[in-house]
């Protein structure tokens, strides 16, 4: 780690600094600013990225988007599709997911950062491109970040969310133990000859064998094309050429579609890493800085967004002082969990779509399995999020999950949750949260589609608390609200 011991010659002084400006950081920025935080984003480009990494958000995430009452924006840019099957076996979505947003939003990541980007500005969350992070300390008051160009930024606490090269984490020293790289894939975008029928029909009938292949237009005359490699690249670093494409689509699909004028060359690998701690002081790691993972399912863009979900709300209340005691340890206690069975479920996706005789034999049998509801239901929740449930104690069958979006008496329930307030929803009329009025909402008019007495909702809308007793209900406001404001 560069030191910066003296923190006399900051140059700007903030509460919160997020390193990085891709979903992860832009999401983190706005549920900070939500709650008053003053925030600086630093972003390493000094333009967001033209190209398109991921193309859709699963349900949790759009349940997240209708939380803060964006979920329009980004449908009016989106197209709703279909649940997919896990590692791409083409099953129906089983019947009756709890959630009211059953498919997949294709939306191409490039929108995404954008409207996250215009959400977080709008709330005031100070965006700084061009600015690369190279060194930071801490102490017991704060963390000094140093960039490139001489500027050193004190802020109370800061947040890598810099992708899985993490420079936070490379700094704080973080073990990021997995498994390196066994198989790449070429990732471009580039004009094509070929027509659409011909795209889609290739295509369809590569995929039957071979599940990492893909082409389609993204628009604009561009072609995404995906591809395995001819095998691991010395120089992982080093972009894949035009011919190199071309020769892996020949080798695949006997035509290379006429490729040509590329956009954006790249690889990925299969690599499988998670950090072994998301909080170090006052530092802390999320999205990709946090946990890298084979692309299957599409997970990765929406677990970062789920990270700074679960991260904001907690952060804001530490730098508000209105945290209780290990509330912010939390944060690593429940996503670390989350992101390690992510990690498992892609491994699981890998290996089954590999094309040797022993993963398609069990593809074959999970094909015959996955009949039944129960396990096609399992393996969908696992890819789309809804099924998490948090350790906040025991009891009650919804506590530590978080609540679908019910109809109310005068209305939804995600309509109450804009401003990322702690709520009560109540049925007796015979509870109330004096005390912690300024942190929690108490909305008594609950509706028939909630069928116990109570609930007390987290700012993220899990459920930390369900029953009809006040004396109960005044020993679980504080331990996730702070002590009462008298």
């Amino acid at each position: 780690m560069t030191a910066v011991t003296d923190a006399t010659d900051v140059t700007d002084v903030t509460e919160v600094t997020v390193v990085g400006g891709g979903p992860t950081g832009m999401m983190l920025a706005a549920e900070l600013r939500l709650h008053g935080v003053a925030v600086h984003v630093l972003e390493k480009a000094a333009e967001p990225a033209p190209y398109v990494r991921a193309l859709g958000l699963h349900a949790r995430s759009v349940e997240i988007l209708d939380q803060r009452g964006l979920l329009e924006r980004f449908l009016a840019e989106g197209r709703r599709f279909p649940l997919r099957g896990f590692a791409a076996i083409e099953k129906p979505a089983p019947e009756g997911l709890d959630t009211a947003h059953g498919y997949v939003l294709g939306i191409p990541q490039t929108v995404t950062d954008r409207l996250l980007a215009a959400r977080a500005a709008e709330l005031g969350a100070d965006i700084r491109r061009g600015l690369e992070l190279v060194g930071l300390s801490q102490d017991e008051a704060g963390v000094t970040a140093e960039l490139a160009d001489g500027t050193r930024l004190r802020s109370r606490y800061l947040v890598g969310c810099d992708g899985g090269r993490s420079t936070v984490r490379t700094l704080l020293g973080v073990g990021f133990p997995g498994e390196p790289a066994r198989e790449e894939t070429l990732l471009g975008e580039m004009r094509v000859t070929a027509s659409p029928e011909t795209l889609a029909a290739v295509t369809a009938e590569v995929r039957r064998t071979q599940k990492r292949f893909g082409a389609g237009l993204l628009g604009d005359g561009i072609c995404r094309v995906v591809v395995p490699a001819e095998g691991l690249a010395e120089d992982r670093s080093a972009p894949p050429t035009l011919d190199e494409f071309r020769r892996q689509l020949r080798a695949f699909a006997g035509t290379d579609f006429g490729a040509h004028s590329p956009r954006r060359l790249s690889r990925f690998g299969d690599a499988t890493r998670q950090a072994e701690r998301y909080r170090t002081g006052r530092v802390l790691l999320a999205g990709d800085a946090a946990h890298i993972h084979p692309p299957m399912g599409g997970q990765g863009l929406n677990l970062g967004i789920q990270d700074a979900f679960n991260l904001g709300w907690k952060l804001a209340a530490e730098v508000g002082g209105r945290a209780p005691e290990g509330l912010l340890d939390t944060y690593h206690s429940e996503r670390h969990p989350v992101a390690a069975d992510v990690l498992d479920n892609t491994r699981a996706q890998s290996l089954l779509m590999s094309t040797g005789p022993g993963p398609l034999a069990v593809r074959r049998l999970l094909a015959e399995l996955m009949d039944f509801e129960e396990v096609n239901r399992c393996l969908t929740e696992k890819i789309i999020a809804i099924g998490i449930r948090y350790d906040v104690g025991e009891g009650h069958e919804l506590l530590g999950r978080r609540l679908r979006d019910v109809r109310l008496g005068r209305g939804r329930l995600y309509e109450l949750t804009h401003g990322g307030r702690g709520l009560l929803l109540d049925r007796t009329g015979r509870l109330s949260v004096n005390g912690w009025a300024d942190r929690v909402d108490h909305v008594v008019d609950a509706g028939e589609e909630l069928d116990v007495p109570a609930v007390l909702l987290r700012p993220d809308g899990h459920v930390v608390w369900v029953g009809e007793d006040q004396r109960e209900l005044l020993d679980r406001l504080p331990a996730w609200f702070g002590a009462s404001a008298g």
